[in-house]
Order: C-alpha cells, then sequence, then structure tokens
C-alpha cells in the first residue's frame, strides 16, 4: 500500500482497522485458551475423579486379597469357622472394589489398566481355585490341610495387584504433566493477550498523538496568532482528512475577517462535547453498576431451582433408603443434604443483600416502637422463655420499615446466638438524639466480641466462630451496615463495654408524631420479647411474613 493512499485515510478508518486487528488477535488468543482450558479440565478430572479414587480402590483391594490369604491360613490352623470370616468379608469387598474400578476405567479408559484388571481376577480365581477352596474342603471333611500351601500363586496375584496400581500412577502423572502443561500454556496466552492489549494501546496513543494532538497543537498555535491580529498567516494542517478539513474551514474564516468569532465557536463546541461525552460516560458507568447488581441477582436466583432439586432429591434418597446401606453411605447422604441446605440459606441471604437498596418504595417515617415488637414476634421462637429483649423511648426516624424491620431481626438475633451458657440473655436497645440523626445502640451480655475483630464483623462472608459452633452465613451484619448506610447512617461496634456486645449506628431521623395523636400501642417502653410478640399478634401480624418484608437472619459475626 503506498504511503500517499496510507495518509488519505480517514481517522476513523485507521482506528477501526486497529482494533479490528487487535479484536481479530485477541479472538484467536481466547479461543486457544478456551481450547486449552478445556483439555485442562479434563486432566483434571482424570487427576480428581478417576485416578485418585483408583489408587484408594487399588490399595483397598491389596488390603481385601491380604484379608483373604490371612483368613484361610487361620482358618487352616484353627479349623474353627469364625477364622473364615476374614475370608468371606475379603471375596465381597474384591468384588464390589474391582466393579468400581471397572467403571471408573470406563471404555474409553486405559487398556494396560483393563488388562491388569483381567489378569488380577484370573490370578485371584486361580489362587482361589488351586489353594483356597481345597483348604477350605479339606478342613470340613476333617482331613489335614497345608496352610503353607500356596504361596506361588499368592505372590503372582500380589504382583498382578502391584502392577495395577503402578499402571494407575503411571496414568496419573501423565495427567499431572498434561495439566501441568495447560497451565503453563495459559499463562503463555494470558501473557500474550497483556501483550496485546498493550501494543494496542501503545499504537493507538501514538496514533492519536500523531493525528491529534500534535496537528491540533500546531493549529491552536496557528489560530492565536491569527487571532491576535497575523490575519494574513495561513492556516494548513498536516494531520488527518479531518483536521486538514477542519485547517481549511478556519482559514476560510479567515479570509472572511471572523477568525476571532470561529475560534471562540470551536472552543464552545469542544467543551460541549466533551460534557456530553463526560455525561453518557457517566449514565454508561450507572447502568454498568445497575446490570452489574442485576446480574448477582439473576445468578443467585437462577440457583435456587437446581439446588431446590438437588435438596429435595438428597433428602428424598435420605428417607428411603436411610440404614439399608452401610453407615458410610448414610453419612454421605447427610453430608450431601446438609451442605444443599447451607447452600440454600447461602443463596437467599445472598438474594436479600442484594435486593438491599434494589427495590426501593421510597423513604418515610417509621415508629421503631411499632418495629421492634414485630421483631421480638419474629424473634420469639429463638428467644424462649429465658431471654429478656426490651427497649424504651425508641425514636421516628426516616426510611424503609421492612429493611429497619430485617435490621433489628439480625442484630437482636445475633445477640440470642452468642449467648453464653447457661446465661438467660439480655439486650437492650435504647436511642438518643445526634443533630439530625438518632443514635441507636443494641446491647447484650453474650459472649461478646474480641477487639481485633472489630473491623471483620461487618465484612460480608467473614465468621468468627467455626460452623459446627455456631450456625450462619456470615452475611448478616454484612446486610445490617448495607441497610445502615442506604440511610445514610453508619455503623461500629463499641468496644469500651466489659460484657457482651455493643453496637451503635445512626438513622435519619424522622418527624415525630404529636402530642393529639394515639400512642403506640405495643413495645412503647421496656417491653419484652415474649409480650412484644403477644402485641404483634393481636394485631393481626404474621411474623414470619409480613407484607413487603424479607428478613435475613442467617447472620455471623
Amino acid at each position: 500500500m503506498s504511503r500517499a493512499r496510507l495518509v488519505s485515510w480517514s481517522l476513523r478508518r485507521r482506528v477501526a482497522v486497529l482494533f479490528t486487528v487487535a479484536g481479530i488477535l485477541l479472538s484467536g488468543v481466547g479461543l486457544l485458551a478456551v481450547v486449552t482450558a478445556v483439555d485442562s479440565n479434563d486432566n483434571l478430572d482424570v487427576i480428581l475423579n478417576k485416578t485418585g479414587p483408583m489408587r484408594l480402590a487399588g490399595q483397598d483391594l491389596s488390603a481385601a486379597y491380604l484379608d483373604q490369604e490371612t483368613g484361610i491360613r487361620g482358618y487352616a490352623l484353627s479349623r474353627k469357622a469364625e477364622n473364615l470370616q476374614p475370608y468371606q468379608a475379603g471375596l465381597q469387598t474384591e468384588q464390589d472394589l474391582l466393579i468400581q474400578l471397572e467403571t471408573l476405567n470406563d471404555a474409553n479408559g486405559n487398556a494396560r489398566i483393563r488388562t491388569d484388571l483381567r489378569v488380577v481376577r484370573e490370578r485371584a480365581d486361580a489362587w482361589r481355585r488351586t489353594v483356597a477352596e481345597p483348604i477350605i474342603v479339606s478342613v470340613e471333611r476333617g482331613e489335614p490341610a497345608a496352610a503353607g500351601i500356596g504361596t506361588r500363586e499368592f505372590d503372582a496375584l500380589r504382583e498382578s495387584v502391584n502392577l495395577l496400581q503402578a499402571d494407575i500412577l503411571t496414568l496419573r502423572n501423565a495427567a499431572v504433566d498434561a495439566a501441568r502443561h495447560t497451565s503453563t500454556l495459559l499463562i503463555a496466552l494470558q501473557v500474550a493477550t497483556a501483550v496485546i492489549v498493550v501494543v494496542a494501546g501503545v499504537v493507538l496513543m501514538l496514533l492519536l498523538d500523531r493525528l491529534i494532538n500534535r496537528p491540533v497543537t500546531d493549529l491552536a498555535e496557528q489560530v492565536r496568532k491569527v487571532a491576535g491580529g497575523d490575519y494574513e498567516r495561513a492556516i494548513t494542517s498536516s494531520g488527518s482528512p479531518e483536521l486538514r478539513g477542519l485547517a481549511a474551514d478556519v482559514d476560510g474564516m479567515r479570509r472572511q475577517i471572523a477568525a476571532e468569532l470561529t475560534v471562540v465557536r470551536e472552543a464552545r463546541a469542544q467543551v460541549e462535547a466533551i460534557n456530553l461525552e463526560l455525561q453518557a460516560k457517566a449514565e454508561e458507568l450507572t447502568r454498568s453498576n445497575r446490570d452489574l447488581e442485576q446480574f448477582a441477582y439473576v445468578a443467585s436466583h437462577d440457583l435456587q431451582e437446581p439446588l431446590r432439586k438437588v435438596a429435595s432429591f438428597c433428602q428424598l434418597l435420605q428417607r428411603r433408603y436411610a440404614g439399608q446401606m452401610d453407615e458410610r453411605a448414610d453419612q454421605y447422604i447427610s453430608f450431601a443434604v446438609d451442605g444443599a441446605q447451607r447452600m440454600q440459606r447461602l443463596i437467599n441471604d445472598l438474594l436479600a443483600f442484594s435486593r438491599i437498596g434494589r427495590i426501593t418504595a421510597g423513604f418515610k417515617d417509621v415508629d421503631l416502637d411499632r418495629v421492634l415488637p414485630e421483631v421480638a414476634s419474629q424473634l420469639e421462637a429463638r428467644a424462649g422463655d429465658d431471654a429478656d429483649i426490651s427497649w424504651a423511648g425508641m425514636p421516628v426516624v426516616e426510611g424503609e420499615e421492612p429493611l429497619l424491620t430485617t435490621l433489628f431481626v439480625n442484630l437482636i438475633g445475633n445477640s440470642l446466638k452468642f449467648r453464653r451458657p447457661d446465661v438467660p440473655p439480655v439486650i437492650r436497645t435504647t436511642a438518643e438524639r445526634d443533630g439530625d440523626h438518632w443514635r441507636i445502640n443494641v446491647r447484650d451480655n453474650g459472649i461478646g466480641i474480641e477487639r481485633e475483630f472489630a473491623d471483620k464483623v461487618f465484612v460480608i462472608f467473614q465468621r468468627l466462630h467455626p460452623r459446627d459452633a455456631y450456625e450462619g452465613t456470615g452475611i448478616g451484619l454484612a446486610i445490617v451496615k448495607k441497610i445502615v448506610e442506604y440511610h445514610g447512617g453508619r455503623i461500629w461496634l463499641d468496644l469500651d463495654v466489659e460484657e457482651g456486645t455493643s453496637i451503635w449506628l445512626t438513622l435519619p431521623a424522622g418527624v415525630e408524631p404529636r402530642a393529639d395523636e394515639e400512642p403506640p400501642t405495643a413495645g412503647a417502653s421496656g417491653a419484652t420479647g415474649k409480650s412484644a410478640a403477644a402485641g404483634a399478634s393481636e394485631a393481626g401480624e404474621n411474623p414470619e411474613t409480613k407484607a413487603g418484608t424479607e428478613v435475613a437472619t442467617a447472620s455471623e459475626s
């Protein structure tokens, strides 16, 4: 391509060519990365789901044959039927393990391992046929049984099992080598992608500098000289066709004694274009954030259906077949049911977390003296008869009542969860005015929070205790913090208390009711959790499913 033809290209065309070339290169690298990633997944599947279980099964198979040989020897020496039990148990274990190995090494599996399994079967059958079964028959007839015979046959069997294990290890090592190779290739592809992006960015920067920055700087210098009074100076440009055309237009207006006005208008147009671009980028960023939140919500929501099916069938399997299989199988089923249920709770908490501030009915005045009885009602079952939940002089704040209900359910629910053993929980909620906000304190006499964890308790998925000690997903206090920040407040842990936990938060003040208005009917002062729950029930509210409220109570500080 000639230089003259290249110079005639517009800036848009040059940038389009640059991005097209970079896009083709990145697409090629991406396609190769996908193929490599698929190979890597296949290798990992061989390592984790095939060779790993096969190695364990091979070791168990060797132990099963050793149990058979030990049982036969003991039976031959003692002639007692109970000494034959290891032999019989080893037979059943052997068959199960051989079936497992053959299943793992499917029709598209390793031919050497398939041959090894056949040889193991043949030699095991030969050892039983020539050694084990004759000894059993001799003992049953009362004839002398030579316990020392068959060593050669059993050694051959053990050798075949060792060969099987060696071939399984060889298959695993080959998969490991392949996985390392694909990992190295993926790293190289990432580096190549970075290089392509950097090179494209550098080329674009140089292109813009050559075709825009320097020509525009030169053109601006000429315009300033003309505006300064040098009207006879011709205005030219050596940049892109667009800039050359602009220079010609400016020069034409210079010849019409309107250079100053033209420069002002051009500058104003450029400023407006930049403002529009900034506004468009701001709108794009807002839309991107909204789409990201929507994606998180949809992703979590779409996980519900398949997970619900998994949990349902695992529970059905547990109910129908519990006790019909061995103890380990029952344990595995229990693990699956527990994991599915914990995943459902986690997804529900994530959905609740993603909904905060995304769907809103707008702020209004909310009387916390009406909210806290509802909270106590929801927590009545968890609180029990010994819990003392009270509040006094709670204010009217500005916010969304469902979210504020969720906030106090999580805070007070945490206090109930992390109670001290054999000590009735005491939870106090108070408030004090702080300018145009209310400072609210929730304090308990529970196990408390160590000082070093003060900054971690409000982080999503942050757990301070093992899962088997306290249930939960580690998202409750993160939900509380997001609700408080959504209302324009802040939340922090009071580190000066000597016992229990004390959490402070601020909420915007609302408009207090007039003195002639009807006062709250429940929970106005010093109400316990039990009485507050009764008040909520008498008011006809369902403490579990109040309209418009989604409560996330699986918190973990």
